[in-house]
């Protein structure tokens, strides 16, 4: 059947528009959750449709010897194994295809990686214990995680390739996807060498308590940073945010009004572009909803 040139220019220009708007396709927010007891539930969190993926956090110690242990801040307790009551709450997130994540390290954790040997044991506890292994003792109950979000703050930037590595190996059984949550200074001082894999997923940057690439009244200091996290092998790049001011005690909160008509229409047009992340869950009263018809 012969096609109508008028046909076949309104094809043409249909995929033009899902190519431009491509870089915006699937969008969303990341959340940190469990670092308050008076956040609300995850299921809650899960439940205000304002949230595309959400970290648990954190497994503050690991490596090196020391005893992996996580800390959900009064939540519950997982020396007395009550946190796996919070598997069916990951359960129901990912019910509203909502990603959930376990979180490692954060800014006051003990752990750090010794070896490349170490950083596949750490692979091995965390598959076996979060993911889609087995084991007896497992701190979230049966659910299976979607993925390990790599919060580094402290230590040497070694052997967290390795770790990387190992956690993408076992994506042949299950898939696992990595999350990287550097600091906006380019490049990380912790994470660089494992963002070089280029095996992660989602590099959700932290433009905030960092000055000299943070929003300070004006955008551009952060806008030049975010053009070069833009350059790493990543799938998708996330502008990393406080979700209120005491969030983020040496700044970085970006007002609503300037988020939505300034900055997203600055860094949206990236194809790298994979839309916001806040910290955390305990100060996001109003923010996420707010900007999520924006991002």
């Amino acid at each position: 059947m012969p096609c109508h040139p008028q046909a076949l220019n309104l094809l043409i220009s249909l995929l033009l528009i899902v190519s431009l708007c491509k870089s915006s396709y699937g969008a969303g927010i990341a959340i940190y959750w469990g670092q308050d007891v008076n956040e609300g539930t995850l299921a809650e969190t899960c439940a205000t449709g304002n949230y595309q993926f959400v970290n648990i956090a954190f497994l503050y110690s690991f490596g090196n010897g020391q005893p992996p242990m996580l800390n959900l801040a009064g939540h519950c307790e997982p020396s007395a194994n009550t946190c796996t009551g919070l598997s069916a709450d990951i359960k129901s997130c990912q019910g509203k295809g909502i990603k959930v994540l376990l979180s490692i390290g954060g800014a006051s954790g003990a752990y750090s990686l010794s070896s490349a040997d170490d950083a596949r044991q750490v692979a091995n506890y965390i598959w076996n214990n979060f993911l889609g292994g087995q084991s007896s003792s497992r701190p979230l109950g049966d659910a299976i995680l979607d993925g390990v979000d790599f919060d580094i703050e402290a230590g040497s930037g070694q052997f967290w390739d390795d770790l990387a590595r190992t956690l993408n190996g076992f994506s042949q059984q299950k898939e696992v996807y990595l999350a990287a949550a550097p600091q906006c200074p380019f490049p990380d001082a912790h994470l660089d060498t494992a963002i070089k894999t280029g095996l992660f997923d989602y590099v959700w940057v932290q433009f905030y308590n960092n000055p000299p690439c943070q929003y300070s009244g004006n955008a551009n200091n952060l806008l030049s940073a975010w053009n070069q996290w833009t350059t790493v092998q990543a799938k998708q790049v996330f502008l990393g945010l406080p979700a209120a001011p005491a969030a983020a005690p040496s700044g970085g909160f970006i007002p609503v009004d300037v988020l939505t008509s300034q900055v997203l229409p600055a860094i949206k047009n990236s194809p790298k572009y994979g839309g916001v992340m806040l910290w955390n869950k305990q100060f996001d009263n109003g923010y996420s909803a707010a900007i999520k018809g924006s991002v």
